[in-house]
């Protein structure tokens, strides 16, 4: 018969504490792993902030900053049609209004040459931050910094 030998008191101190440090750590990788991403919106505008809670919900880290948005349209070389309320912006890549984050992640995927980034034009009722009821379809666009636009998904039901 083997004689069965259990933990000393240190022992179990110093597992206890390795496990508690094992779980601190967790939600700090978690944080790591989060996007960043950076966000100019009109201070007066209250779809943006709904938009952004959608982003940070879906894994992305957003630094939200109230701007003039014709300056920042301007910089980012976004036309006139291909504007909306708000601009993010993710290394190279421009996002240009409520792009649902799924779409955000598979063009990041993709790191499409030549293209600037992505849009929906004006305020689609049923985007991310919109969130209308009942669903109206709307169109994602990848864009160029000449304005050339494609279509990159097309969202027809909820």
């Amino acid at each position: 018969m083997t004689k069965t030998s259990f933990p000393t008191r240190r022992q179990m101190l110093a597992h206890v504490a390795t496990l508690a440090t094992a779980a601190l750590a967790v939600p700090r990788a978690l944080a790591q792993t989060r996007t960043p991403i950076t966000v100019y919106k009109d201070a007066s505008c209250g779809c943006c902030g709904k938009w952004v809670e959608h982003m940070d919900a879906s894994g992305f880290r957003c630094a939200v900053f109230n701007s003039n948005m014709a300056e920042v349209h301007a910089k980012h070389k976004i036309p006139a049609e291909l504007q909306s309320c708000h601009t993010a912006v993710i290394g190279a890549y421009v996002i240009e209004g409520h792009v649902p984050a799924a779409d955000v992640k598979k063009f990041l995927a993709q790191k499409p040459a030549g293209i600037l980034g992505l849009t929906i034009p004006g305020m689609p009722q049923s985007a991310p931050g919109m969130d209308a009821v009942p669903f109206q379809p709307y169109t994602v666009l990848t864009f160029t910094a000449a304005g050339k636009t494609a279509v990159f998904t097309r969202h027809t039901k909820a």
